[in-house]
């Protein structure tokens, strides 16, 4: 039994043709190789096994869950990747962030720079970033974190993880981005904030075209225990 049986269950395909596989990946399995570590599972070594030849279209980060789509023909590849470089492919995340935030929705439109300081981040910069849009809208609020849904209109590396750090909010057990030192946000003592071993982040919806029909179709993938736990 290779190392990567422990995330293999039915439950995570939610969806087969001929031209695409759509999975709910589980926090902690990897969408493609770590180049320090080859060893650690990933999608492709999970299922292929299982389900033959893979294209990988778009990626999670490994602490990150949710809906991913894969190609199951070279042809549906190269649609869903176009779908997703001209940017057609509509998103939805969920997000826990740590604070209670007055605002019910808020467009933040900070540019971005990825891999823009020695901890290989995303920063705004306003000065060498690209545009960046991430729509977040409140959908409940709690002692001292908040459940937001998030529409992230660009797609740049941690786009989710800067935007909300950057205006105060970062994401709960988030350990890499943190609230900036000039952020007028007072963030809640970190006794005070339950225990998440992961970055509270999971991919829920995907709308795309099918690559073979031509037809718009959504697929959401259901919260994990560990996040609906904190609901």
């Amino acid at each position: 039994m290779g190392p990567g049986s422990v995330f293999y269950n039915k439950s995570m395909i939610l969806f087969q043709d001929e031209w695409i596989l759509v999975i709910s990946k589980p926090a902690g399995l990897l969408s493609i190789r770590d180049g320090y570590n080859p060893n650690l599972p990933t999608i492709q070594g999970v299922l292929e096994p299982k389900l033959g030849k893979l294209w990988m279209i778009h990626r999670l980060d490994k602490d990150t869950s949710g809906i991913m789509v894969l190609a199951r023909t070279s042809e549906a590849h190269k649609n869903l990747d176009r779908q997703f470089a001209e940017r057609k492919v509509r998103k939805i995340y969920y997000a826990i962030c740590v604070g209670v935030p007055e605002w019910d929705e808020i467009l933040i439109q900070s540019p971005l720079r990825v891999n823009g300081d020695r901890k290989h981040r995303t920063v705004v910069d306003f000065e060498h970033g690209k545009p960046a849009e991430t729509h977040v809208r409140v959908i409940s609020r709690y002692g001292f974190y908040t459940w937001v849904e998030v529409h992230p209109h660009s797609g740049y590396t941690h786009q989710i993880r800067a935007h909300l750090s950057s205006i105060g909010y970062p994401l709960l057990g988030d350990s890499l981005y943190r609230i900036p030192p000039n952020c007028a946000v007072i963030p809640p003592k970190a006794e005070n904030l339950p225990a998440f071993p992961r970055v509270a982040l999971h991919a829920y919806a995907l709308t795309f075209s099918h690559p073979n029909s031509g037809e718009e179709i959504t697929f959401t993938a259901p919260l994990p225990e560990d996040f609906s736990s904190l609901l």
